[in-house]
């Protein structure tokens, strides 16, 4: 058995990353299990620098080897925004509402073909101090001109998976989790764990 810590305290995320990784050899802990520990600032310049910052501090505040994830949307038509910036897009507390009607806002008079966008996650676990892995998923949509769709959270309401002609908004949490980004991401980590297991036992 391996015990592993979320650093988050998104109910949404941590839904999604249980599903993911759900193993009976792997027990997930989160924040909630640990009052104390601080909110950690996400002071990086990309996705990677603030999962790392995320895992890094989780892990000294509980000594548990420690999994966290920052995930952006890059837009083209905006130069990769809004990337690193995609939680505050829309300013300090803004929900994922006002985040969708900024980014729709911005895209109001571009075509559908110039309307592409990549979702990205970069996962990184922190086995101990001196043993960090890190994996990764992108896939690919267009952000269509308006929200659709009812599940998800974030920017699924706004991107359009061409493949299954629906947006992350519109599939079921199972169907989501084949093909995102984050899905990729923790299934890559997931193997990585069963691996270290196999290994160490």
């Amino acid at each position: 058995m391996m015990k592993l810590i979320l650093a988050t305290r998104n109910q949404h995320k941590t839904k999604e990353i249980k599903k993911i990784l759900a193993d009976p050899q792997i027990e997930i802990l989160t924040l909630k299990d640990f009052p104390d520990v601080s909110e950690v600032e996400e002071t990086g310049k990309t996705l990677e620098e603030n999962a790392v910052i995320k895992a890094k501090s989780v892990y000294t505040a509980t000594g548990i080897p420690a999994l966290a994830d920052d995930s952006g949307l890059e837009v083209d038509a905006l130069d990769g925004a809004p990337g690193v910036m995609s939680a505050r897009f829309a300013g300090p507390g803004c929900s994922y509402k006002d985040n969708n009607l900024k980014l729709l806002d911005l895209l109001k008079s571009v075509p559908e073909e110039k309307r592409g966008a990549t979702f990205r996650c970069v996962v990184v676990l922190v086995l101990n101090p001196v043993d960090v892995r890190i994996a990764e998923g992108r896939v690919k949509g267009v952000i269509t001109p308006k929200e659709i769709g009812k599940n998800g959270f974030g920017y699924d309401p706004v991107f359009f998976y061409t493949e299954l002609g629906r947006t992350f908004a519109e599939l079921e949490p199972e169907e989501k989790n084949r093909i995102s980004h984050r899905g990729i991401a923790f299934r890559k980590v997931k193997e990585l764990v069963k691996r270290i297991m196999t290994d160490s036992g």
